[in-house]
């Protein structure tokens, strides 16, 4: 199956599909030991944990790719990458696609917000012109080399246009080639249940902490009859508070004693990793005879 193929199965075998974000390749693996069935890397994700920079159209298509390419070579899930607006015009969105395809992607989702876009949970929100994105589309499913590469399109107009202008622009994106609808910053689970009433395709519901968006659980959301359910930046959050303590203490303590119960152990790293396989590996080539400390079988890639 191809990355696309894998991601169209996953919406079908799981309703609503749990989509959780991973900002780096070693998050990836967590996420899949811990069940998932899709990955998402988030434009926030790589400008904020890569770069130390705000989600405002600051990182380029490559910096991208390339963070997409670490995580799809340590797994096997399919991944849907955040692209912004296109990083261009529809020469450079064809280039886009070329390159995310190549590097294993499962499914882009591209937005009708501005090029100078802003997150979609903040005020101040602008959007181009149904035509425009509709533009912005067809050169996505134009340039697709594997048919089954899912274009999905986000729509931030709740906050300015109401539902109606969602489903308005939708309804459009849909009629150009649209695989499925991210409604981004929907305030109510009644106007996701009229959203995916309306349209014909998947709806992506954006599950994001501390925006727009209520925390509403998995079977509210299948209740609404959303398919796909966004996690972004949830691990994320929790990774920078808990190094955010961790820092903290060390400097204020002088050692790392009261964290310790809180750690992850070498070994826990090691099972992630599959270490022991790469070294195993290492005594094979160099006939080095030293027991691997742990049964884990994973064979490095």
């Amino acid at each position: 199956m191809t990355p696309g193929q894998r991601f169209r199965a996953a919406w079908d075998a799981e309703r609503p599909l749990q989509v959780v974000g991973v900002i780096n390749a070693y998050c990836a693996r967590l996420a899949e030991q811990a069940g998932f069935r899709a990955l998402y890397l988030s434009g926030a994700g790589v400008a904020n944990a890569a770069f130390g920079l705000p989600d405002l159209a600051l990182t380029t298509l490559s910096e991208v790719v390339e963070e997409a390419r670490r995580i799809t070579d340590v797994t096997s899930l399919p991944l849907l990458v955040d692209v912004d607006t296109g990083f261009g015009t529809a020469l450079n969105i064809a280039r886009m696609v070329r390159e995310l395809t190549g590097a294993g992607v499962a499914a882009l989702h591209i937005e009708d917000q501005v090029a100078a876009k802003r997150c979609g949970h903040r005020p101040g929100k602008q959007l181009v012109a149904i035509t425009e994105m509709q533009d912005r589309i067809r050169a996505v499913v134009d340039a697709r080399s594997d048919p089954e590469l899912v274009v999905m399109a986000r729509t931030d107009a709740f906050a300015t246009e109401g539902l109606d202008g969602v489903i308005r622009r939708a309804q459009a994106y849909v009629d150009v080639g649209a695989d499925a609808i991210f409604a981004e910053a929907l305030t109510e689970l009644k106007s996701y249940a009229i959203l995916t009433r309306t349209v014909s395709v998947p709806v992506l519901a954006n599950a994001t902490e501390f925006g727009r968006t209520p925390i509403f659980d998995r079977e509210e959301f299948h209740a609404a009859g959303v398919r796909l359910v966004l996690y972004p930046l949830t691990a994320f959050r929790a990774m920078g508070q808990a190094a955010q303590e961790t820092y903290e203490t060390i400097r204020e303590s002088g050692s790392q004693k009261p964290l310790m119960a809180r750690l992850q152990t070498r070994d826990a790293l090691y099972r992630v990793l599959g270490y022991w396989a790469y070294e195993r590996k290492l005594d094979q080539l160099f006939g080095a005879e030293k027991p691997p400390p742990s049964s884990s079988e994973e064979d490095p890639r």
